[in-house]
């Protein structure tokens, strides 16, 4: 907890999207017309096909990932201890503002909102946080209210 600060802002990275990968998921998970269907997603107040939400969220996922394990092999290399995340509670307010389309790239970021120590895990706090995905316009498509459990240095 002590690595982090309220307003501190990083960048996770990016996650295109690509046609083939869109249909692929739209057809695994969300196979609705304007999802699959060149015609019926013209008909669609989209006009083309688009990321399906769930799409959006998983390119979040695996940009964190990506990310944390980047930050993890780093501090391993300075021979720095590495904190342990715990799982999430929990999330709020995710809100999919404008379509993804194939071609697209988006780039997620979050910043620190708060950090409290749990009272009933010492050695661990909670940080709540606000994350955001931009399309490569710079417009903001995605955001959530997140929050994950994170061990204290003091507690390694």
């Amino acid at each position: 907890m002590e690595d982090f600060a309220p307003g501190e802002h990083w960048v996770i990275g990016s996650h295109h999207f690509t046609r083939e990968a869109l249909l692929s998921f739209n057809r695994r998970f969300d196979p609705v017309g304007f999802h699959i269907d060149d015609e019926a997603a013209a008909k669609s107040p989209y006009g083309r096909i688009t990321a399906a939400g769930l799409h959006v969220a998983c390119g979040w996922m695996v940009c964190y990932l990506n990310h944390a394990s980047a930050v993890r092999e780093e501090l391993a290399r300075r021979g720095m201890p590495l904190p342990e995340m715990g799982p999430s509670p929990g999330f709020r307010n995710m809100k999919w503002l404008k379509p993804v389309y194939a071609g697209d790239t988006v780039t997620y970021s979050g910043v620190v909102k708060s950090l409290r120590p749990m009272a009933s895990r010492p050695g661990w706090g909670l940080m709540f946080g606000l994350h955001q995905g931009h399309n490569q316009h710079g417009e903001l498509v995605f955001a959530y209210e997140g929050v994950v459990l994170v061990q204290a240095r003091s507690a390694i």
